[in-house]
């Protein structure tokens, strides 16, 4: 086991690259998970003019050890939300737009209207892009996830983060559930797309990774990230491994071999990171009818 880190984990942050993103966000009001959650690769994004948009404001009522997300009590979702990310994503000439939120266990539909509200919005623009979200559990209630899967995302994607023996560091959440969000998604649509992540260092074994690609596989999951964790904050919890670059290449044929679609996989992976690899073999779909 690595504790101290490593040289392939030396990632520094260029500002500069981050100017030209940032001017064009500016006076929208808007969340990224890229500077909620102290990426690493928030200048390597920026400088290519993508961001993730977090929506339904940036505090969570979860909590998770390992994220570094604000956590407590929420404001009321806002109603213009969805058309602000939609003139961001137009502004910035998104052509694969990534869409995720804090977990919002407050409201009725933890949010998932707001998040068809989006997918809606984005399917008005002109030229078409690609549309992936990336949401919470929704406690796993069916009609939310069938909320987010009618208004017609391209890829529906939600991490599944580490194995079994450690959702300790996920407050709130379960496995199972976990596994049945995507099972559900899956199943709405033959067109529809769905992505889990996970991330490694925790204190995993490899005979338990390979076991969690086998149930994502298991529920027809299509589309795989796998990435270093690294402690955002002295608050959160401890790194208990850096892994080797070659054991996430393995994981990588490990997943291929099972059948999924595609995979990336390595220590600055996370679950939107070059999301655009992703849509070659996406089709897109067409506008929610609702």
């Amino acid at each position: 086991m690595k504790r101290s880190r490593p040289q392939w984990l030396n990632k520094k942050i260029d500002y500069r690259a981050m100017h030209e993103t940032e001017a064009r966000l500016r006076g929208l009001d808007l969340h990224t998970v890229c500077h909620q959650a102290r990426c690493p690769n928030i200048a390597e994004c920026f400088s290519r003019g993508t961001a993730t948009f977090l929506i339904l404001g940036d505090v969570c009522t979860r909590g998770c050890s390992f994220c570094a997300v604000k956590h407590g009590a929420p404001g009321p979702p806002d109603t213009t939300e969805p058309g602000r990310v939609a003139e961001a994503v137009k502004r910035m000439g998104i052509r694969h737009a990534v869409v995720t939120s804090v977990t919002r266990d407050d409201l009725a539909d933890g949010g998932a209207s707001v998040f068809a509200g989006v997918i809606r919005e984005l399917r008005l623009l002109d030229p078409p892009v690609a549309v992936e979200v990336l949401v919470p559990d929704f406690k796993g209630e069916k009609e939310a996830i069938d909320a987010v899967t009618i208004a017609g995302p391209d890829i529906f994607g939600h991490n599944i983060e580490t194995v079994p023996s450690l959702y300790a560091v996920r407050k709130g959440c379960d496995y199972k559930r976990s596994l049945t969000v995507l099972e559900v998604a899956r199943a709405s649509s033959p067109a529809l797309r769905t992505k889990s992540g996970l991330m490694l260092g925790l204190g995993e074994t490899a005979d338990e990774v390979i076991a969690v690609l086998r149930d994502l596989r298991s529920v027809g999951c299509d589309y795989l990230s796998l990435g270093q964790y690294l402690r955002p904050g002295k608050e959160n919890t401890p790194v208990r491994e850096y892994v080797e670059p070659g054991l996430f290449d393995h994981y990588k044929e490990e997943a291929g071999a099972l059948g999924f679609l595609h995979v990336e996989s390595g220590p600055y992976v996370r679950s939107s990171y070059m999301a655009e690899r992703y849509t070659p073999q996406t089709p897109r779909r067409g506008a929610s009818k609702s």
